[in-house]
């Protein structure tokens, strides 16, 4: 076996459905966007899924991972919070925070069972965040940057897709072709990527924001607030 397709297990676990930290939970706004009539199909779903990887994830998610990747390689205690904090400050609603809270904290949990030491004292942090511990996992396991960044972006869309399925509702065959085309999109958003200097880190989306705070007060929901 090459060593790439060594290499290929740890980013596959990583972003396997079966990780146990309830991605599946969350709609991350979708759902009322749907339930509002923003997103009634296939193509809608698609637009809304793209657009906030490409506008959100891609320019605030994953230059913070890379920073956060590199203070776990060196250890640089100081940096880690920081660029936590600044993740943390960004996002908009208080449901967009809990959610990144909640899965950074089953994934630190995760971690530290599977003997991961730097991770254990992060269970109990406020400030845990899913790209503090998913960056950790990717120093730890020997993950290649860009890969990480791929699987990164890769695993929010199969969640968003996942969800899509059930609240438009979609096909399973409409979820594939989303998927794919969301496969062919982000190589160019990971580039994109590496080249957002610092002081442009950030996004606002406020068809997000107020889909995600008028989420929380929503009457009937499948998904968590």
């Amino acid at each position: 076996m090459s060593n790439r397709s060594s290499a290929l297990a740890p980013i596959l676990q990583l972003n396997s459905p079966s990780l146990p930290v309830g991605a599946y939970a969350y709609s991350t706004g979708l759902e009322y966007a749907v339930d509002a009539g923003w997103v009634t199909d296939e193509e809608d779903a698609f637009s809304w899924i793209s657009n906030i990887t490409a506008q959100s994830l891609t320019r605030l998610d994953l230059p913070v991972l890379r920073h956060l990747f590199h203070a776990w390689l060196k250890n640089e205690v100081d940096q880690l919070h920081y660029w936590t904090s600044v993740l943390i400050a960004l996002r908009e609603t208080s449901e967009l925070l809990k959610e990144d809270q909640h899965l950074g904290i089953a994934l630190a949990r995760l971690l530290s069972d599977l003997g991961i030491e730097r991770a254990k004292k992060w269970v109990a942090s406020s400030n845990t965040t899913w790209a503090a511990m998913y960056s950790l996992a990717a120093a730890e396991w020997h993950i290649d940057e860009e890969d990480m960044c791929f699987g990164y972006l890769w695993t929010w869309c199969d969640n968003q897709v996942a969800a899509a399925i059930k609240l438009v509702p979609l096909g399973q065959t409409a979820g594939q072709r989303m998927l794919l085309k969301c496969g062919q999109l982000l190589p160019a958003l990971v580039d994109q990527s590496r080249q957002i200097d610092d002081a442009d880190i950030g996004r606002s989306l406020p068809a997000l924001a107020i889909a995600s705070s008028l989420h929380e007060q929503q009457y009937s929901r499948l998904f968590r607030s």
